[in-house]
């Protein structure tokens, strides 16, 4: 069974900075493209990024680019999305996922979801 279990969100001011954190079981985060995606209240669940199998390539949501880095730990079995400069607009449930292919993927088809964490960023 595969799980993923985010954690690190939370308030912040506007301008700070937050790490979030997906810990992967029953499946190696080595061997699959990831990505984190989000969603705001009353809008549709958005791409983030994605970071390919060997995690030598990556994309962006152009409306993090620059501000965000997504990178894992194998031997950690874990991703993360490093969020700096955060805005009020970045406020949303953030979700990692994953999914059964080697190449980095900014779509919603994948196969594994997590619960999600809440961040918030006041103004």
């Amino acid at each position: 069974q595969v799980q993923l279990v985010e954690s690190g969100g939370g308030l912040v001011q506007a301008g700070g900075s937050l790490r979030l954190s997906c810990a992967a079981s029953g499946r190696s985060v080595r061997n699959n493209a990831m990505g984190w995606f989000r969603q705001a209240p009353g809008k549709e669940r958005e791409f983030v990024a994605t970071i390919n199998w060997s995690g030598d390539i990556t994309y962006y949501a152009d409306s993090v680019k620059g501000r965000f880095t997504i990178s894992k730990d194998n031997a950690k079995n874990t991703v993360y999305l490093q969020m700096n400069s955060l805005k009020a607009e970045d406020t949303a449930v953030y979700y990692c996922a994953l999914r059964s292919e080697l190449v980095a993927h900014k779509g919603l088809d994948y196969d594994y979801w997590g619960q999600g964490t809440q961040v918030t960023v006041s103004s």
